[in-house]
Formats: structure tokens, C-alpha cells, sequence
């Protein structure tokens, strides 16, 4: 028999729930086997906010095993994934994204709209926590850490101690707990992090095999629309502190497919919130990102980013999809 592929993931309900989609998925494309080894990332044993903890503290482990070769591939939250891939690994596939907003798990079924002033709602990143400072809606906004079912019960547990919870919805939706979300936020209110809702299946370049076979997984529109946003927050050169939002989706235009990107970059207090959108085709994709962040620095961005401490190329990241 064919020896099962090793798929590292980390070791939590959502990474598991994520990891165990993608072996089924790649199972049933090709027959090969795929068993799940679990490795314990620096953010794992970590309690410090995710903006602090420095880059690539979800992702290095399961990279090091990569090229260690204790295991053949390995997913991760894109959003995860700093900008800059190593030489010898390769992003194979980029699987069908789940629905990329962010969502609000609020007390007695309560909308953003309804959270009265001074209701507290907590949230693990920063890029939440400036949009809904803008929105000038007078919330307390907390810092939180933990996986879902630990953020959950701060609204939904017997001891419950916030109004409300900001979440990625892909999450709660690959765990099977979308019903909990009491409004799904439009991203003209929150857009969400670069490549939030997509997986990044990744592995070594010189595993043509492998490389060849997970791509059998990607997904033209979503590899597309990552593109374009991962370009653009490579351009900007933001550092993990600073809040930086981008969506960008594929629709049908008159001469056949756009890429209709928008982005953000918001001071930490709200107070600066600077927001421009851009299209054109999925070939430009990595273009169009490009432009976009140009035009944005070209407004004053940098100053926001720079005030957060800019800290170069190939240092982004934005935290767990948890």
C-alpha cells in the first residue's frame, strides 16, 4: 500500500477541522491516504496578544518540519503567513476560501447597531479593533486571546464577562458553529484581513510529485483574489502592529472577469481611517495589490504605518483565523 501522506497542522479544533478538510478533500482527488501530525507552533504556547508575539509565530514550526522533512505538506490560515515564502517551499494550492468577514457573537442575539454605548466587545486583532474605533460607535473594545470555544464562552458561558465578540466566520464556520453569529458584518463596516477565510496548502518546491498533486486542490478565484491582497500588503511593508485591511473579490465584467479590490489602513484608535478600492483583471492581480497600497501610501499612509513601526518587507502577519 501507498504510504499515507504526513499533513502537519497545528493542534487546535480549528486547525485540526481545517487540516482534516483538506486530507478528505485530497483523498477523494487522488486515493492517497494523508494521516494529520500535529506540531506545536511558539503562538500555541504563547499567551501574550497575537500583535506581540512577532512574525511568523503559527507558521515557523510547521515550516521547520517542512524542511526537516518529519512531514510532506502542511496548511495554515493564509492570513497566517508572512509575505515572504522561503526559496524551498512552495504555496501548491490555495483550496476554495470560505466566506472571508469577520462575524459578531453578541448577547441576546444583538447586532452591532443594537450594542448599547459602552458595551464591551473583544477581539484579538488590531485591524477589529481600529475599525470599530471608527465607527464611532463608543464600545469598549478589549484584547482577547484563545481559540474559538475560549472566546465564545466570554459571551455565551456562564461566566461570561463581554457584551459581545468579533470572529473570523470562516472559523466558526469550519468548526460547524455558525450558528452562534448574530450578524455577519458587511465589510464596508469591517473588511477583513488580507487572505482571511483562505488556506495555504504548502510544501517543498523539490517535491514535484507533491506539488503537482496538491494542486489538484487549488482554486483559480481564490488564488486570484489572495494574490491581490497579499500584494498589497507587501507593498505597504506594514509591521504585525499596524491595522491593515484588505478584500478583494472576482466578478464578471464587460470584457470578462475583474478583480475588484478594496483596502484599508486605520490608526489603532480609529481616528485615521483611509480607504481606496481598485480593479482589474485576475492575470494583474498582483499588480492591481500593488497600485492600490502605492495610491494609499501616496495618501499618507505610511504615516499610520510608520507611527506603528514600520518594520520592512516580509514581516506581516495578522494572527490566527481564531
Amino acid at each position: 500500500m501507498t504510504a499515507p501522506l504526513r499533513l502537519g497542522t497545528r493542534g487546535s479544533a480549528l486547525a485540526m477541522a481545517q487540516s482534516g478538510q483538506v486530507a478528505e478533500a485530497l483523498t477523494a482527488a487522488t486515493g492517497r491516504p494523508v494521516e494529520l501530525v500535529e506540531v506545536v507552533t511558539a503562538g500555541d504556547r504563547s499567551n501574550a496578544p497575537v500583535h506581540r508575539l512577532g512574525v511568523g509565530v503559527f507558521v515557523s514550526a510547521l515550516r521547520d518540519a517542512l524542511t526537516a522533512r518529519t512531514i510532506d505538506f502542511a496548511v495554515h490560515s493564509y492570513k497566517d503567513l508572512p509575505t515572504a515564502v522561503p526559496g524551498e517551499l512552495v504555496v501548491a494550492a490555495v483550496p476554495a476560501r470560505q466566506d472571508p468577514r469577520d462575524a459578531l457573537i453578541a448577547r441576546e442575539g444583538r447586532t452591532l447597531a443594537e450594542l448599547p454605548p459602552g458595551a464591551t466587545v473583544g477581539t484579538g486583532a488590531l485591524r477589529r479593533i481600529a475599525q470599530l474605533h471608527a465607527l464611532g460607535l463608543q464600545l469598549e473594545v478589549t484584547p482577547i486571546r484563545g481559540n474559538v470555544d475560549t472566546r465564545l464562552a466570554r459571551v455565551l458561558g456562564p461566566e461570561a464577562d463581554l457584551d459581545a465578540v468579533v470572529l473570523a466566520r470562516a472559523g466558526l464556520a469550519r468548526l460547524g458553529r455558525a450558528d452562534v453569529v448574530t450578524e455577519t458584518l458587511d465589510p464596508m463596516l469591517m473588511l477583513p484581513a488580507p487572505a482571511q477565510g483562505a488556506l495555504a496548502v504548502e510544501c517543498r518546491v523539490d517535491d514535484q510529485d507533491l506539488v503537482e498533486l496538491l494542486a489538484l486542490l487549488d482554486h483559480a478565484p481564490s488564488r486570484a483574489a489572495i494574490i491581490a491582497e497579499r500584494a498589497f500588503l507587501a507593498t505597504l511593508e506594514a509591521g504585525c502592529s499596524a491595522p491593515v485591511a484588505a478584500y478583494a473579490e472576482l466578478a464578471e465584467g464587460d470584457a470578462g472577469d475583474e478583480i475588484y479590490l478594496r483596502g484599508a489602513v486605520i490608526s489603532p484608535d480609529g481616528t485615521r481611517d483611509l480607504r481606496l478600492s481598485r480593479t482589474g483583471t485576475p492575470a494583474d492581480a498582483a499588480e492591481i495589490g500593488k497600485a492600490l497600497a502605492a495610491e494609499l501610501l501616496e495618501l499618507g499612509a505610511d504615516s499610520i504605518l510608520g507611527h506603528e513601526g514600520h518594520t520592512g518587507p516580509g514581516t506581516q502577519q495578522f494572527g490566527s483565523t481564531e
